[in-house]
């Protein structure tokens, strides 16, 4: 009796051994994420780390936050991780996700060509910065897809008095892409763009292109993660996404957030409450 009690402890942490290898190909979670974050080159760095730690391995969705928000509420994924605060804050309030908490920061950074016809670097605001780019009429380049920096962008114009709309198609340009394929748009144009501080450093194409405005205050960039909420999708994989979470919040995954970075710079500073 006792030797096949013996061999019953010794099958079932066997097995249980099996279920745990298994689960590092089994277990799977959807982020639906910003494009900053991967563009940057975070995703390939911080995942790696979390997979090897829990065997939980994590499929990233890329688009503007709006859409990421918008298949987040489909219950298309199992994590937010976007950069629109009031919009974080209406997914949840609308019983989509779970808590919202903050997890990183950055700046967004006017970027536009060193000849600087709008004078955009003598500008002492955000708002003054935006008001010359409209007032000259010189080529701007949007987004134009309504993720967090388009959100950002079009709150800026407001701040400078302008409506750059009504100029689609004339000096305001709207490409309905990434970041990436924006900041192209603009080298290619010789136009002026916003862009977010991690995507900047981590593009390859400057080609004369500089940071001509920085700083405000306005130009803050909070990030939020969310678990969206099981009870309005059950398919949605809350253990392992809420794992994902914690560990993203915790003590290693914000030290792993600080230590990345592009060209020596480093390109987002965690700011997970305790």
């Amino acid at each position: 009796m006792l030797r096949l009690m013996k061999y019953s402890i010794v099958g079932a942490a066997l097995a249980c051994m099996g279920w745990i290898a298994g689960a590092a190909y089994a277990t799977e979670i959807v982020v639906q994420s910003t494009t900053s974050t991967a563009n940057s080159g975070l995703y390939d760095y911080l995942l790696p780390i979390f997979e090897e730690k829990t065997g939980i391995k994590v499929n990233v969705v890329a688009v503007g936050t709006g859409q990421a928000i918008k298949n987040a509420v489909r219950g298309d994924g199992d994590v937010l991780l976007v950069h629109a605060k009031s919009s974080e804050e209406k997914f949840v309030a609308e019983g989509y996700g779970l808590r919202r908490f903050d997890l990183m920061y950055n700046d967004f950074v006017v970027i536009g060509p060193k000849a600087d016809p709008a004078k955009v670097s003598e500008a002492r605001t955000i708002g003054d910065a935006f008001a010359r780019i409209g007032q000259s009429r010189v080529l701007f380049v949007s987004r134009g897809d309504d993720s967090g920096t388009h959100k950002k962008e079009l709150a800026l114009w407001g701040q400078a008095g302008i409506d750059p709309r009504s100029a689609s198609g004339t000096w305001y340009r709207e490409t309905g892409s990434g970041m990436g394929a924006t900041l192209n748009a603009a080298v290619g144009m010789d136009a002026y763009t916003l862009s977010d501080r991690a995507t900047w450093i981590s593009f390859a194409n400057k080609s004369g292109f500089d940071i001509l405005f920085e700083g405000d205050q306005a130009l803050f960039n909070q990030y939020g993660i969310i678990l969206v909420n099981p009870a309005k999708h059950p398919h949605v994989r809350a253990q392992a996404g809420q794992q994902f979470i914690d560990w993203m919040i915790s003590p290693e995954g914000q030290g792993a957030i600080a230590s990345y970075r592009r060209n020596g710079k480093q390109l987002f500073f965690p700011n997970a409450a305790p």
